[in-house]
Parts: C-alpha cells; structure tokens; sequence
C-alpha cells in the first residue's frame, strides 16, 4: 500500500532507489558495537537534497518492518515527500553493515528479496514521475535486480518524454552484478542521461581508462550532455561540450566516507534545481560532500547550507 499522506504540491526532484539500514562499526575499542543509522545511495541523495531546501521526493519499496517505519519517520523528519513509498507487508528492508580498518571501510549487505528489489515497471507513480523537473537514479538500484533494473528505465523514459532532466550515478557494486553486465546496463543508461555522476574509481573500472580527461571524453561521446567527475580528495572535474572545469578538493580530517558521493549528488540536484550553473552546483556539492565525511555514518554529517557557505569561504 502507498503511504499515508498525500502532498498537493508534488516535489520538484525525484530519486528512485533503494533504501537500506545501516549498522556502522563504531569507533573505540569494541568492534562489536555498531551505531545504528540510514543508508541506501538514493536516500541519502534525498535527505542530501532536502537539507540544501530542495524540493524532494522518493519513489521506493520498504517492508512492512520496525526498519521501514524507520525510514519512513526519517524521511518525514527531513521533509522528503514520500508519496512514491509504497509498504510491502510480505517483504523486509534491506539491512548492511559497514566495517573500518586500515584499508578503509568495508560493507556487508543482507539485501536479498528485499522489497525495494521488487520494484517494477508496472507499480511506479507515473504521475509523480511526470511531474518531476529532475529524476536521479543508480546504478545499484538497476542492479539489485532485473525488475528493478526495468523499473529504472522505464522510469527515465516516463519522466523524459514529460520533460524532465535525468541525473545518474553508476555506482558501481559489483557484488551484485558482473562487470561485463554493469558496463553495458550503465552504459546503455549513460546515453539517456542529462547529468552523469560518477566516481573515478568506478568510471576507471567500467571504462578501462586511467586518464580523467579521457574518461569525460569517453562519456560525452555516448551523448551525456554532462560529466561530473568525482575525484575525492583531488576535487570535481565537470566536463560539459569542449568546456572543462577542475574543482579542488578540500583538505578534511576524514572519519568516514561512506555516504560522500551521495551528499555530493543530492547537493547538486539541488543546486541545479535552484538554477545554478553546473560549475557552480558543482563546487558547492565538492564542499557538502567533504564536510559529510567528518563524522560517522551517511546520514548524519550530511551537512546544511549555512556550514556549506561557511566552508565555501575558507
């Protein structure tokens, strides 16, 4: 069933994805001890956006469980529209675990048959959907399985033909798929796209390339309009026609990164929304996303505007 309420007004930016509980290893000496928090790339991206005072909403699957009753208080809390959640009394809610050593952090996911990889092409609300100005979508939701890859690209074409700007992020995990598979699903979606977002890793990987600038080269020659490259600690490369921008990265003491690339994404749909120039929403989001990375979890460092601007000045 849909949830409850009912906005008048439908939401300017909609993500389409899965949901997931995040236990996170807490820091200390007991390794047993995990915090309690929200993840799930798609919703970071709406609790990201929505905290910049956009307008925000998300079309999903969450079980019938004290976990989805969770992520639906959540979203609410943070005022993201949740007119496209649909409950499913029959399935769970994705859970994973996040792990720090080291080497970094490492995820551990009990995601199987979860009701956010029952979406379909036949349950999405298309009316919602053509209604958007902006759609993000994953390459982790086009992953967790086939109907859900399906309900992503339906999904694109929908809000496309009603005009609205499609934003993707690849967002690579090959744990849930081979590479053979992500490269060409990713591919396939990268020419529907208006704006790509994807990590250098992840590009590197599907592209075979090293070279930043041949990796944006790579993807505007498949007809996205344009790339925003995201380089950690070494800052944003957005390419756009024969324009290139390198945005620097910003020098923080980093706790965790795990929701990073989200906070990144969302800030920018964000900024877009607010009619910033794509360099510009760029440069802004490189600051959100280093500021996400100084405490623990996805959700909680994601950061408000007024910490962004402060960080803008320095």
């Amino acid at each position: 069933m849909a949830a409850s309420e009912v906005n008048k007004i439908s939401p300017a930016i909609l993500a389409l994805g899965e949901p997931m509980i995040e236990f996170n290893q807490s820091a200390g000496n007991d390794a047993r001890q995990f915090l309690q928090g929200f993840g799930g790339d798609t919703s970071n991206f709406c609790v990201a956006a929505a905290r910049q005072g956009a307008s925000v909403g998300y079309v999903t699957r969450v079980g019938g469980d004290a976990f989805g009753s969770l992520f639906l208080g959540l979203w609410r809390e943070e005022g993201v529209d949740v007119q496209g959640v649909a409950v499913d009394a029959q399935a769970h809610t994705g859970v994973y675990f996040v792990t720090h050593d080291a080497r970094g952090h490492a995820f551990s996911y009990l995601r199987k048959d979860s009701a956010a990889s029952q979406m379909s092409p036949q349950a999405l609300p298309l009316d919602l959907l053509a209604r958007a100005r902006f759609l993000h979508v994953s390459g982790i939701s086009q992953a967790i399985s086939a109907s859900a890859c399906d309900a992503v690209f339906e999904a694109i074409a929908h809000a496309r033909r009603a005009g609205a700007t499609i934003c993707y992020d690849p967002n690579v995990r090959l744990k849930l798929w081979p590479l053979a598979r992500a490269r060409a699903v990713i591919e396939a979606t990268a020419r529907e796209v208006d704006y790509l977002l994807p990590s250098l890793e992840d590009a590197q990987t599907l592209t075979g390339l090293v070279d930043a600038e041949a990796i944006v080269a790579h993807y505007l020659a498949l007809g996205v309009r344009t790339v925003c490259l995201k380089m950690g600690g070494d800052g944003v490369l957005v390419a756009r026609g024969g324009q290139r921008t390198r945005i620097a990265g910003h020098a923080v003491s980093v706790v965790d990164a795990t929701g990073a690339g989200d906070c990144f994404d969302g800030a920018f749909v964000a900024r877009l929304a607010a009619g910033d120039a794509p360099e510009v929403a760029a440069r802004y989001a490189n600051a959100a996303a280093a500021l996400s990375t100084q405490g623990f979890g996805a959700v909680a460092p994601i950061p408000r505007p007024d910490a962004v601007a402060a960080r803008l000045r320095t």
